[in-house]
């Protein structure tokens, strides 16, 4: 009763909190591949490296065809099989650079994926995954071009670099809607036909920032594969991206972590293909719509974080396994294609000294809300975490975060024993060591 309590609440104390005060407002398109020629060397190798620990009660699931048995939100990703450890959540190296002798306005970026998570694992996936590899011509005003498989412009959850991010969980409307992942099969798939999406594309983009009166305000367009890492297009659909942002920057700070206030939207819109059956009993090959929309608001002044965003989603939303069993256990996973979902966060950070940050961050998904879509109205799932956080700062590239998951799921026109079964999910506790050269 205190959880949701505290659930129904905090929701409004924060945007009360935001609507008084006057993240990071970081404009993450022009972060990288814009470097000036006498700015930037000819290559440049960096990477980070971040170092997890995990840890949950382990509750086993109190009801349905695998009662008893572990339960798969209660488990470690990206493998599933154990309730704590330590992982190497993401290990990243690459090189980038520009001034190169024959143009000064071209720019590249390259980066690989070696840790363990859901890059580098699934069908096809490799140990030394390619994650970034584009190249940025900058030579007409007012439209830069990126060309490769890079990051799309959407969700700033998504969009942000990983090693600067507050908390150490993407939100359940992030990791469930957009995170993608890609099934064969509407149901009983034993695990991804590849890497997850990771945000990225393989694709153009024309994007660029102007100085609208004191606004630093932007735009990006963008046509990709729809593939997310996959090196080729797995139909012959594209996919479209739309972006714009207007931030006012504070004083003369800048990179990942520059103060400022930003307000922006995005669109996605896509088509994905699947067997709208199971492997042991095929159906036929479907198409399906895919649409992702948001906006959303960072504010950050050095002392005090403010962020909030809200995000719709039409078709292929993420099923999660059967029963919430684990695939040691012979649980599958499914995809809802025609169906929908919405979701938001809200957080607040403040940093009683310059190496300490502490933060609070509610978040709420509610997933499969068509009743007449997949699943009908039974399928209808609410998220909600409430994560409390901690940061501490070695140095500008060195630091250690601590997070307290307070996690409910809620079921409302299930029967009993799927609310029995989601009634098993337990809080969480995670650490993060963060370390950028």
């Amino acid at each position: 009763m205190k959880k949701k309590r505290l659930m129904k609440v905090l929701p409004f104390a924060m945007m009360a909190t935001f609507a008084s005060t006057s993240v990071h407002a970081t404009n993450w398109l022009m972060l990288q591949g814009t470097e000036r020629a006498d700015q930037a060397p000819r290559a440049k190798v960096w990477g980070f490296v971040q170092l997890d620990y995990h840890h949950t009660a382990d509750t086993k699931l109190k009801a349905g065809p695998y009662a008893g048995k572990p339960a798969a939100f209660n488990q470690m990703a990206p493998q599933l099989d154990t309730a704590s450890g330590f992982n190497i959540k993401r290990a990243r190296l690459g090189v980038r650079g520009n001034n190169l002798p024959l143009d000064k306005n071209v720019n590249y970026f390259i980066l690989a994926e070696v840790g363990n998570n859901g890059i580098t694992t699934g069908e096809n996936a490799s140990q030394g995954q390619l994650t970034d590899a584009s190249v940025t011509l900058n030579h007409i005003p007012g439209a830069r071009i990126r060309v490769g498989l890079l990051k799309t412009p959407g969700s700033e959850e998504a969009l942000q670099a990983a090693f600067v991010a507050n908390y150490n969980v993407f939100t359940n409307a992030t990791n469930r809607l957009l995170l993608e992942r890609t099934y064969d099969y509407q149901s009983g798939n034993t695990g991804r036909n590849g890497p997850v999406g990771a945000f990225r594309d393989m694709g153009v983009q024309v994007f660029d920032t102007f100085n609208l009166k004191g606004w630093d305000t932007s735009y990006a367009v963008m046509v990709g594969n729809g593939s997310g890492l996959a090196m080729t297009d797995k139909d012959s659909s594209r996919d479209t991206y739309f972006y714009a942002s207007t931030e006012k920057v504070f004083g003369k700070s800048k990179g990942p972590r520059r103060k400022g206030m930003k307000f922006y939207a995005w669109h996605h819109n896509g088509e994905r293909s699947y067997n709208d059956g199971t492997p042991s009993a095929p159906g036929k090959e479907t198409d399906q719509d895919r649409t992702r929309t948001g906006v959303g608001a960072t504010f950050f002044n050095g002392k005090y974080r403010l962020a909030g965003e809200y995000m719709t989603a039409d078709g292929m939303i993420f099923g999660g396994t059967r029963g919430a069993g684990t695939p040691d256990d012979g649980a599958t996973f499914s995809v809802l294609p025609d169906q929908k979902a919405d979701g938001y966060y809200l957080s607040v950070g403040y940093r009683p000294m310059k190496n300490v940050e502490l933060g609070v961050r509610y978040d709420r998904l509610n997933s499969a809300t068509d009743a007449k879509g997949t699943g009908g109205a039974a399928a209808e799932r609410t998220f909600e975490t409430t994560a409390l956080g901690a940061q501490y700062f070695f140095n500008k590239k060195t630091s250690l975060k601590a997070n307290y998951e307070i996690r409910s799921i809620d079921a409302p026109n299930a029967n009993a024993t799927v609310n029995k079964i989601v009634d098993s999910i337990d809080d969480r506790i995670t650490l993060q060591l963060t370390a950028v050269f």
